[in-house]
């Protein structure tokens, strides 16, 4: 079957915006969006620009981002000079596997800013409260993460 590349070239602009909303840098959602819509979830520097219409120096940029939130990963193309960049594996598990240890890293914060602001003032209250939703969702992210893997299981799914 042939894909119709107007319609992937919608999709991919319609998530890219999506993600853009959410607070991603709209180039780096752009290439994200890119990758995740390529058979092989890997493309390089020069199929990226012509998907994309965008220069090589945009590419870049993008990846240095997607590359340090530990979204995509640089590869050398076998017996070849040029880089591809590829979706890492179980993406969107490690993704709010990550958030999770950001997550982890706040709540810590919150703790000692509810202590030094003192549990009775109005800022220790909402700091306190604040850690306190921040330990929920970590609490239900672990969870969460567990249930997706063993659901994930029944879907018939092809490995990524």
């Amino acid at each position: 079957m042939t894909r119709d590349e107007e319609a992937v070239s919608r999709f991919v602009e319609r998530f890219a915006a999506q993600l853009t909303e959410a607070g991603m840098q709209r180039m780096a959602a752009r290439v994200f969006a890119a990758l995740l819509a390529s058979d092989g979830g890997a493309m390089t520097s020069a199929e990226l620009s012509a998907a994309l219409r965008i220069s090589p120096a945009a590419v870049s940029g993008a990846v240095a981002y997607l590359t340090q939130v530990n979204m995509v990963s640089r590869e050398r193309e076998p017996g070849s000079r040029r880089d591809r960049y590829v979706l890492h594996n179980e993406l969107w598990y490690e993704t709010f596997t990550r958030r999770d240890q950001v997550l982890t890293l706040w709540l810590r914060t919150m703790h000692d800013g509810a202590a030094a602001l003192g549990p009775d003032t109005p800022a220790g209250g909402r700091v306190a409260e604040t850690a306190a939703f921040f330990e929920f969702l970590h609490q239900e992210m672990t969870g969460l993460m567990d249930r997706w893997r063993v659901h994930r299981a029944t879907l018939g799914l092809p490995k990524t």
